[in-house]
């Protein structure tokens, strides 16, 4: 029996390489002679990069601004000649206590920082992955350190952070296109909102970033002046591309200098072969620490059973909590399914004990489909 093991991670408890250990662990436990094929996953958001490094990525560590200013230790990988930035590690919404102040000063410079190292480290292809900031600043920031002067109407520079964009009067992008030349730019994102409107940056992602009402409005505004300064600068219009709205925005600051996007979760299964891997076994088991209706929108593991189904292989999920109805996950492909929550206490006991627990379930799975 050859089992693939392609979970996301669990949040605030496993990583999906983390996750994809127990899981292991759970095969062999119901079936000693399974072969077990490891193929952790993600959609381009927070982890993406965890899972690039157990592929054969190589780090590169470097101290940047965070999203408050104040320097952060962050990362980069490179793999087969392409440098993989994830925003979080420079702005991750972790490293500040969300509140109205910090969803309108919080910045991407660190993020331009990642991508300014790269460069200036001889790589020429950079793929951009978004999601979990603590920022709407429409990447502003990213481009203030690829070089980008953002003056206000009186010639003076902008304050950073998304609060102050409603400020932008010019945008000059010189600088950033003379560093960038000859570099090629991809954005990977797990989320299809565009830059504006009630499913943009600010009315779907500032409330977890600690935006009121007065803030999300602010914020709107601001991106609307960004965006518009942009394409005064030459820059491609992108306030109705999907995923634009990623990152607080900062997909579309990249799209706007010409990247491509493309689907975050797409770009990790091919670059860890999930494909080939997936027609190879007799079964699947995906999962993630949540399992709802955003699961089905681009998530990873939704990604995953959607090729199992389409290789005509079983696939069975673990999670730590499932939002979903038996309906909608037998819909999505997905024959067996188990909640971490259901054996636990509570969901804290189930974060506190998610190896084991997800080995168990695991181990369940297994048993019923053997």
């Amino acid at each position: 029996m050859r089992v693939v093991v392609a979970p996301d991670k669990f949040k605030g408890s496993l990583t999906a390489v983390a996750a994809a250990e127990a899981m292991a662990a759970g095969v062999t436990d119901a079936c000693p002679d399974a072969v077990v094929d490891r193929r952790p996953v993600a959609d381009g958001g927070e982890g993406t990069l965890d899972v690039l490094l157990a592929a054969g990525g190589r780090r590169v560590d470097v101290e940047v601004s965070g999203p408050l200013t104040e320097p952060v230790s962050a990362n980069y990988v490179v793999l087969d000649g392409w440098a993989y930035v994830e925003s979080a590690r420079a702005c991750g919404i972790e490293y500040v206590t969300p509140t109205p102040r910090t969803a309108l000063l919080a910045h991407t410079v660190g993020v331009g920082e990642l991508v300014r190292h790269a460069v200036e480290h001889g790589v020429r292809r950079v793929v951009l992955t978004v999601g979990g900031t603590a920022s709407t600043d429409g990447g502003a920031g990213l481009l203030r350190a690829l070089g980008a002067a953002v003056l206000d109407a009186d010639g003076n520079p902008v304050a950073l952070g998304g609060g102050a964009l409603e400020n932008v009067a010019t945008v000059d992008l010189t600088a950033v296109r003379r560093r960038l030349a000859g570099v090629e730019l991809r954005v990977a994102t797990d989320v299809t909102n565009p830059l504006l409107g009630p499913e943009g940056a600010a009315a779907v992602f500032g409330p977890q970033k600690g935006a009121t009402p007065d803030e999300i409005e602010r914020l709107e505004r601001g991106l609307r002046v960004w965006a518009d300064a942009l394409v005064r600068a030459g820059a491609d219009e992108v306030v109705e591309r999907p995923g634009a709205g990623a990152g607080g925005g900062v997909a579309g600051a990249v799209v706007a200098l010409g990247a491509t996007a493309e689907s975050g979760f797409d770009l990790v299964a091919t670059l860890t072969g999930l494909d080939d891997a997936v027609r190879e076994a007799d079964l699947v088991i995906t999962g993630e620490g949540s399992l709802d209706a955003q699961s089905l929108a681009g998530k990873a593991p939704a990604g995953v059973a959607d090729r199992a189904r389409r290789a005509g292989v079983p696939v069975v999920m673990v999670a730590g909590r499932i939002a979903l109805s038996p309906e909608q996950l037998t819909a999505a492909g997905v024959t067996a399914w188990r909640a971490l929550v259901d054996s636990a206490a509570s969901p804290q006991d189930a974060m506190r004990r998610a190896p084991e627990l997800v080995r168990a379930a695991t181990a369940e799975l297994v048993e019923g489909c053997r």
